[in-house]
C-alpha cells in the first residue's frame, strides 16, 4: 500500500511539473503578422474606432434634422419630425460620448494610466 502512495505521488509531481517545463520553452510564433499590443488595447482602440464613426453618424444626423427643421417652413408634421430627429441626433451625441468616459474610466480603474483622462 505505501509502494502505491507513493508511485501516485510521484505521477502527480510529475503531472504537474511537466506542464511547467513546457512552458519554460515558449517562444511566441514568428511570422504571424498579429498584433503584440494586450487584448485590452486591441479592445480600447475597436471601441475608440466604433464610438468616432457613431459620432460621426450622430452629428450628421443633427445637421440632417436642422436642415429639415429650416425647410419644413411652418409645416407642424414636418418641425415635430425634424425636432424627434434632432432629439435622437443629440441623445445619439450623449450615448458617444458616455461611451468614451466609461472607456477611459475602466482604463484608469484597470491601471492602465492615460493622459487623456
Amino acid at each position: 500500500m505505501k509502494k502505491m502512495i507513493s508511485i501516485v505521488k510521484k505521477i502527480g509531481a510529475a503531472a504537474l511539473f511537466i506542464p511547467v517545463a513546457a512552458l519554460a520553452q515558449f517562444r511566441p510564433p514568428a511570422d504571424t503578422n498579429l498584433p503584440a499590443a494586450p487584448i485590452f488595447d486591441i479592445i480600447r482602440k475597436i471601441m475608440l474606432w466604433a464610438l468616432g464613426i457613431l459620432g460621426f453618424f450622430a452629428v450628421i444626423g443633427f445637421v440632417i434634422s436642422g436642415i429639415m427643421y429650416l425647410i419644413a417652413a411652418g409645416d407642424e408634421k414636418s418641425q415635430e419630425k425634424a425636432k424627434k430627429a434632432m432629439y435622437y441626433s443629440i441623445t445619439g451625441v450623449i450615448v458617444g460620448l458616455v461611451g468614451l468616459v466609461v472607456i477611459f474610466a475602466v482604463q484608469r480603474m484597470l491601471g492602465a494610466q492615460s493622459a487623456q483622462f
